[in-house]
């Protein structure tokens, strides 16, 4: 049940999908090349799962920061991240990864190298920990890791910057903005009758279309100094509703001569239509 004996067995494994790779002739059996990778890549997955949940019990408050993931593209943010984070730095080493540009590459092989040597350093001390004192963590240890730590956080906020486009600070307020408009959009839903805390709590499927289309509403009309603020240029709004900042316009001036059984009406509708 101990983290370092966890660790040292799937060390081994590593090593030994390594060592079976190093013997095995690519060109005469790709076959067995490709199941190979592939073996290296899960148990090189299943040692980074138990590394991270050792720095969890050993350095649970000297960790880096990682508010740098909001940043990032939703579709980045999988469970093996961080494997593809060590895949990249070993091409970007052999000089086998294309991904990036030139320039971007030369910028990156100096972080790649520091984290595979750190990885390896890791992996070393963690080995002989295991061996002696399964269950400590010496302060070497905790030195070792914490510098790990703080290398995977460096090139992996690095390498994806060169990759995509990260959300800057303003998007990501916007995007706060917005989850406080859905907010309060629900809340004021709440009180006039127009959903139920059974639905909510139930997870209506008609949600998916009734808040939105309930938030717009609000946003033009209740919350005008909000994210679907219309003295804003397109430029200063989301990305989510710029694209249509001129049919909001049509919208909030349709809404304007709306009476207020009307409007009550006509979010009753929106509530119950598909």
């Amino acid at each position: 049940p101990r983290l370092l004996s966890q660790f040292f067995f799937a060390d081994e494994r590593v090593m030994q999908v390594v060592a079976e790779i190093n013997g095995l002739d690519a060109e005469l059996d790709p076959q067995q090349y490709l199941v190979l990778l592939n073996q290296l890549h899960l148990s090189q997955a299943h040692l980074l799962a138990i590394l991270e949940r050792i720095m969890q019990e050993c350095i649970p408050t000297q960790r880096h920061s990682r508010d740098y993931l909001v940043k990032f593209p939703e579709e980045l943010l999988v469970d093996n991240l961080g494997n593809h984070m060590l895949f990249a730095a070993e091409c970007l080493l052999a000089g086998t990864f294309l991904e990036v540009e030139e320039v971007d590459r030369a910028q990156l092989r100096p972080q790649a190298r520091n984290l595979l040597c750190s990885l390896e350093l890791v992996r070393t001390v963690l080995r002989e920990q295991s061996l002696s004192q399964p269950g400590s963590y010496p302060e070497p240890v905790r030195a070792v890791l914490i510098q790990f730590d703080r290398l995977f956080a460096e090139f992996e906020l690095s390498y994806v910057s060169s990759l995509v486009a990260v959300k800057s600070p303003e998007e990501i307020y916007r995007q706060q903005e917005i989850i406080v408009l859905f907010c309060e959009t629900v809340e004021r839903a709440l009180r006039l009758g127009y959903l139920t805390q059974e639905m909510i709590d139930g997870y209506e499927p008609l949600l998916m279309f009734t808040i939105p289309r309930l938030a717009i509403i609000s946003g033009l009309l209740i919350y005008p100094e909000g994210p679907l603020s219309l003295e804003r240029s397109p430029e200063q709004m989301s990305r989510v509703f710029s694209p249509f900042y001129n049919l909001l316009k049509k919208i909030r001036d349709l809404l304007r001569v709306l009476s207020a059984e009307e409007l009550c009406l006509l979010e009753r509708s929106l509530c119950a239509a598909e």
